[in-house]
This record gives structure tokens, sequence and C-alpha cells, in this order.
């Protein structure tokens, strides 16, 4: 089973670019401390390390849907 990323907004976007705030937007995250889960993929990732300087992440095992 794939694993998924938690991605979490510790930090504010204010005095940043548009294209970090835009990032921070197209990951799902609405506000600080606001908790997202997102598909361990390349275009993740990709986005992630753009801005990890404003955010937490770490790997979270998918739950099993029953």
């Amino acid at each position: 089973m794939a694993k998924s990323l938690k991605i979490k907004q510790i930090k504010s976007a204010i005095g940043y670019s548009q294209r970090e705030k835009n990032t921070i937007k197209a990951l799902g995250i609405k506000r600080l401390q606001q908790e997202v889960i997102r598909p361990n993929n390349p275009q993740i990732k990709g986005m992630v390390a753009k801005v990890r300087h404003l955010l937490q992440v770490e790997e979270v095992k998918p739950e099993k849907a029953e």
C-alpha cells in the first residue's frame, strides 16, 4: 500500500512571494495550522519542497476502507 503525506502549515505565508502562496493553495491548505492528507507522489513532493520552510510534513499509512 502506498503511503500518504500529512502536510501542516506551521508558518504564515505573509511576506513571501505570490508563487509560494499559490503553491500552498494548490496543496489544499487554506489557513494556518490546517492539516491535509495528500498522496506521496513526485508532484506533491515537488510542491512541498518549494515551500518546505512553511510546512511540517510526515508520512502516514493509509487507513483501510471498510
